[in-house]
């Protein structure tokens, strides 16, 4: 199952891509919503090979998630693996310059079942897949203008 989206924020590609590479944030998000993530590997810059193991609670159950950078072409194009049990995804991000001061990133998330239990589960979203697609959109559309807000906020400083 596949989602994707674009949107175009009005900052420069650079700043949207180190932005999108802000992986300490990302991190303490997920910790705010009640995920445990650790970082298990010992890069200190950005790049291929970063990754990371976080347990959540989703729908009842404890969940278990590996996350890898797999792409990493600066400012052209990020992609994150993950796996956990029964599910394998991908999110990819790429940006293009419209402008100096506009890039367009497209958002792309793949969701594959590895086993029956996560097939039927993926199969159940296939059947709300307009009001998923939806709200991804919005979420991403979200993020893209949070986005230009920081980017105002440090031009401003």
């Amino acid at each position: 199952m596949k989602f994707s989206t674009k949107e175009d924020v009005e900052a420069p590609i650079e700043a949207v891509f180190d932005m999108l590479c802000d992986f300490e944030s990302f991190e303490r998000s997920a910790m705010r919503r009640g995920a445990e993530v650790q970082r298990v590997d010992t890069m200190y810059k950005p790049g291929v090979g970063m990754t990371w193991n976080a347990v959540f609670p989703l729908r009842g159950k404890r969940r278990e998630l590996t996350i890898e950078v797999v792409t990493f072409d600066r400012p052209n194009e990020i992609v994150i693996d993950s796996m956990s049990q029964g599910l394998a995804g991908q999110m990819s991000f790429e940006l293009m310059p419209l402008s100096r001061n506009t890039t367009r990133v497209l958002v792309a998330l793949e969701v594959k079942p590895l086993n029956l239990s996560a097939r039927l589960w993926v199969q159940s979203l296939k059947l709300a897949k307009a009001t998923l697609s939806k709200k991804y959109k919005d979420r991403v559309a979200e993020y893209a203008r949070g986005m230009e807000d920081r980017h105002t906020r440090s031009v401003k400083v």
